[in-house]
């Protein structure tokens, strides 16, 4: 199987042609208030920039979950409210054929660009009790910064059924609210044997890093 991701550009031609301005990639610029430089014209969706809440500026990541909370924001306003967009961290899940891939945030060469210090690790995981009958395998990446202990991003794999995208949300609201990676072991996760373990697929993820990185020694990591 070959799968091409050819990417996706703003179809910002007509805001263009309108005088408003762009940046990320062609697409329009906003403000948090999905407002442009005319305060009566708002953009939201695929044809505008939107806020990463990690890298603290704007950027161009085209997601359906992504449009749908910039419209509730420029809708609010433009009916007199006062609402700014939280941001976005590239949350996403794609499945192919009996395949499940999520992530969020940053992979590694992506914060290592960011001029984060980036460490990642990957882990092999049973998504329930391996003496439960049914258990599959899931493959956890969980990216963090050296030097503070923060969740910079993570990827999970596994095989549809696997809940891959809900564990992957966990990783994405820890993310969201700017937890380390040793904070997500102590989050109040549901278990019964046919579905979880009583530390959760995420938290053993994460146990991994911490233990990679107390004893980490520099090298160049092919990740």
């Amino acid at each position: 199987m070959v799968l091409v991701a050819v990417g996706v550009k703003p179809h910002s031609a007509l805001g263009a042609q309108a005088g408003l301005e762009t940046g990320e990639k062609g697409a329009l610029t906003v403000n948090r208030r999905m407002e442009t430089r005319y305060s009566d014209i708002y953009v939201a969706g695929d044809c505008g920039e939107t806020f990463h809440r990690l890298l603290n500026r704007n950027t161009y990541l085209p997601l359906g979950t992504t449009a749908h909370k910039q419209g509730r924001v420029a809708a609010e306003n433009a009916l007199g409210g006062d609402r700014e967009f939280a941001g976005s961290l590239g949350t996403q899940v794609v499945k192919i054929f009996d395949l499940v891939i999520a992530r969020t945030g940053l992979r590694h060469d992506e914060a290592t660009r960011e001029a984060f210090d980036p460490l990642t690790t990957e882990s092999t995981i049973n998504d329930h009790k391996a003496y439960y009958p049914g258990a599959t395998q899931l493959r956890a990446r969980v990216t963090g910064d050296v030097g503070t202990g923060r969740l910079l991003g993570a990827q999970l794999m596994g095989t549809w059924g696997a809940e891959v995208s809900k564990r992957l949300d966990v990783f994405a609201t820890a993310f969201f609210h700017g937890m380390t990676v040793d904070q997500i072991s102590d989050l109040d996760l549901s278990y019964t044997p046919p579905l979880s373990s009583p530390w959760a697929l995420v938290q053993m993820a994460s146990q991994a890093w911490c233990a990679r990185v107390n004893s980490f020694v520099p090298e160049k990591q092919n990740v």
